[in-house]
């Protein structure tokens, strides 16, 4: 496993973590016995480093995974776990509620990393007052380090101007291969900041794993199945991404998700992918990622077929006539 530091600190984190939204009812990972493997053997292969939200089936990823930590007798400052407060949760008197149930479900005395899960855009809570709530638990102790998730520039300049004794250490983004509008500001204000980057759907919700085709999207049941990404005229452009990754995977001896993953890692410093799993194999198979670089011809290659990408997220409402 290879290291980096979180934001500014000294903090030593795996340059791979392990997002753990699949504990919910969105992927169906529900069952204690198939996560706790999945924990194991990210531990085994040295990720340290994990990311939860409290709105990941309401505390159950959460639950799963400091049960597991526990139980594979982790130590405590052993690992660096961010979790997530909802928008919605941002009232400064609910801060305080909400974080308090994330310790006690989690069984912690702290928690390392505390995101914004996104803005509170339908509740108006001022950014001045949930700021303020959320250093008060880096001033108490409860808390350590303060990031933001899903934030443009001006709500983070906003935010970090209402802070008086910290700063924002994390910036989660959504960032991967062929959904690159993260890197026209976002990625340049982390990277001016020192912040480090979680990038969240690294791999596109699956779509550059191989395991779909044109031929082969995924069924109605699947939460993938009506995401634009999977739409047949975006994923007929996604494929040729798919196939020079196996492409260039094969020089490597290397998986598609290996490779694409390997991509972001190389493109800065700052990155530190966070993507999920739903197999102890899968776990396995994001490690590979690290170790290794592509060399800069397969790095430039992929850089500019992505670029050729030209994704709709509208793609369904384009399509669709009302009665």
């Amino acid at each position: 496993m290879e290291y980096t530091r979180l934001g500014r600190t000294d903090v030593k984190i795996s340059r791979i973590g392990l997002g753990t939204w699949q504990f919910s009812p969105a992927w169906g990972v529900l069952s204690y016995e198939q996560a706790k493997p999945m924990i194991a053997k990210a531990v085994e292969l040295g990720i340290n480093f994990f990311d939860t939200a409290m709105a990941y089936g309401w505390g159950l990823s959460e639950n799963f995974l400091s049960k597991a930590l526990r139980e594979l007798g982790v130590k405590r400052d052993e690992v660096v776990i961010s979790t997530k407060i909802p928008g919605e949760f941002l009232n400064p008197d609910d801060v305080f509620r909400a974080v308090d149930k994330s310790l006690k479900i989690m069984g912690f005395d702290y928690i390392d990393v505390l995101l914004v899960h996104w803005p509170p855009c339908w509740h108006h809570y001022p950014t001045k007052a949930y700021a303020k709530a959320l250093e008060r638990l880096v001033v108490l102790g409860k808390v350590r380090y303060l990031g933001l998730s899903d934030f443009p520039p001006e709500l983070i300049d906003s935010f970090r101007s209402s802070l008086s004794r910290t700063d924002v250490e994390v910036l989660q983004i959504r960032f991967n291969l062929i959904e690159r509008w993260a890197e026209e500001e976002l990625i340049p204000y982390a990277e001016k900041y020192g912040m480090t980057v979680q990038a969240w759907s690294p791999i596109a919700r699956g779509a550059l794993t191989g395991k779909y085709t044109p031929e082969n999207l995924p069924r109605f049941e699947d939460l993938r199945a009506t995401d634009p990404l999977f739409h047949p005229k975006n994923f007929v452009q996604i494929w040729r991404v798919v196939e020079a990754l196996k492409s260039i995977g094969e020089k490597y001896g290397k998986t598609p998700v290996q490779v694409a993953l390997n991509w972001l890692i190389m493109y800065s410093p700052v990155i530190v992918p966070i993507p999920g799993a739903k197999k102890p194999e899968h776990v396995e198979d994001v490690v590979g990622a690290v170790g290794w670089r592509l060399s800069y011809d397969d790095w430039r290659y992929l850089d500019e077929l992505s670029r050729s990408i030209r994704i709709s997220y509208a793609v369904y409402y384009l399509e669709y006539t009302p009665i």
